[in-house]
């Protein structure tokens, strides 16, 4: 009956949090067990009794300062040094520029929605079709839950009791395999559509473009490098990166408009305590699932079908595939990590850091595909181009996202060579 409840209230567009919190109420009340039902707020609290969750609000307010502040318009610049002088060489920017802001956001969706107002305009005025616009500016939001920082791996750091540091660093290779696949298929479309060929920058300009953006350019140096070099966590790195956007936005390009900060901090708070308190209504569900022995059930059923970590691995794509479709990433992740990790670890012995790379990846799929793919009509809603062109011109990046997924299970090496 549990179970009933849980569908019914998910297909009625019950927010996924409510429907946590309803579906384990209903089973402490019908299971009539005292116990649970005087632990019921006290797991609810447990939920984001950690440490490593004050980094999502604290990297969510980075974005937003330097949104507001002018960094990432003048790292979009920078961008167009490197690569604007190539045949379609505003794609390029709109992916490179998405790769610096993925380092950034640590949000899909976030990311998606920023670059589309920045990037899709410009590629419009140049000659590009605004399907293929918004898509190439949707496939740059894959990036986010792969480059550090990102927020899906700070949520699995914390579900599955690992360094966050470790998974920061593990998402450096394949977010750069994601890149190159992309700067891959900009480049053989371009040549098929015959894409405006852009103009490089004059060396002063260019000069002038670089010099402007390397304060910019600090922020994700000094997340990822605080990191790396063991100087601080994940949590102490974006609070540094965040005053660190504040001054260079107020005193340097003197872009912040202090009649906006009320907005802004109005928009980080809602962001941020709505994932909060989705991990608080998880925490209680995982509970109960655990109560139950789900995982034990399923790992006897899958081992029945497979003793292959491999397959394992492919039969957790295919499902995460499916979950990620009609699942917020974030809410999908938080409701599968209790299930599928003992049984990854303990039964298959796929290392958790890998493990939890290959699920950010494959969930986040799910965001630019229908029929909810939130990611998708966050990009239409912001360009105003219809979905299915989007989702079409999208195909060839998704298909990039499936042979590095895949190329992540074949090989743990590359989320584990620089650990």
């Amino acid at each position: 009956m549990t179970a009933v409840v849980f569908f019914v209230l998910l297909l009625g567009a019950v927010p996924i949090s409510i429907v946590l919190i309803m579906t384990s109420a209903w089973y402490v009340q019908s299971s009539g067990n005292r116990v649970l039902f005087d632990s019921f707020a006290q797991q609810l609290f447990a939920g984001i009794e950690s440490y490593g969750l004050l980094a999502i609000p604290l990297f969510m307010l980075t974005g937003e300062l330097m949104n507001e502040g002018g960094a990432t318009r003048r790292l979009v610049q920078a961008a167009r040094v490197f690569v604007g002088g190539f045949r379609g060489g505003l794609a390029y920017i709109n992916l490179l520029a998405n790769m610096f802001m993925a380092a950034i956001i640590g949000s899909a969706v976030s990311q998606i929605a920023v670059m589309s107002r920045a990037m899709v305009p410009a590629m419009q005025a140049e000659g590009y079709r605004k399907d293929f616009a918004t898509a190439t500016t949707a496939a740059g939001g894959l990036l986010a839950p792969i480059i550090p920082p990102s927020m899906l791996l700070v949520i699995y750091g914390v579900l599955a009791q690992l360094p966050i540091a470790d998974l920061f660093i593990a998402g450096i290779i394949p977010g750069l395999m994601l890149t190159g696949g992309f700067f891959l298929v900009v480049a053989l479309i371009g040549l098929r559509q015959q894409f405006p060929k852009g103009e490089w920058m004059t060396p002063g300009a260019a000069g002038r473009a670089l010099l402007s953006a390397v304060p910019a350019a600090m922020i994700p140096a000094v997340i990822v490098g605080s990191i790396i070099f063991g100087i601080a966590t994940p949590t102490e790195s974006a609070a540094i990166a965040s005053v660190i956007a504040f001054l260079i936005g107020a005193l340097v390009y003197r872009d912040l408009d202090w009649s906006r900060f009320f907005a802004m901090f109005l928009r980080v708070a809602a962001s941020s305590s709505m994932v909060i308190f989705l991990i608080a209504a998880a925490n209680v569900f995982g509970w109960v699932v655990i109560y139950e022995a789900l995982p034990q059930r399923l790992t006897a059923m899958i081992v029945e079908l497979t003793r292959d970590p491999l397959v394992f691995l492919l039969i957790v794509m295919v499902i995460l595939f499916f979950v990620g479709m009609v699942i917020d990433g974030i809410a999908a992740l938080i409701l599968v990590v209790p299930l599928l990790l003992p049984v990854a670890v303990e039964v298959y012995g796929i290392h958790p850091v890998q493990f939890g790379l290959v699920i950010s990846l494959n969930l986040v799929l799910g965001l630019l595909t229908p029929p909810v793919g939130a990611g998708l009509y966050v990009a239409a809603a912001m360009t105003g181009a219809r979905p299915t062109g989007i989702f079409l011109q999208l195909l060839p990046f998704l298909g990039v996202a499936l042979v590095v997924l895949l190329l992540l299970c074949v090989f743990p090496v590359l989320t584990l060579a620089l650990l």
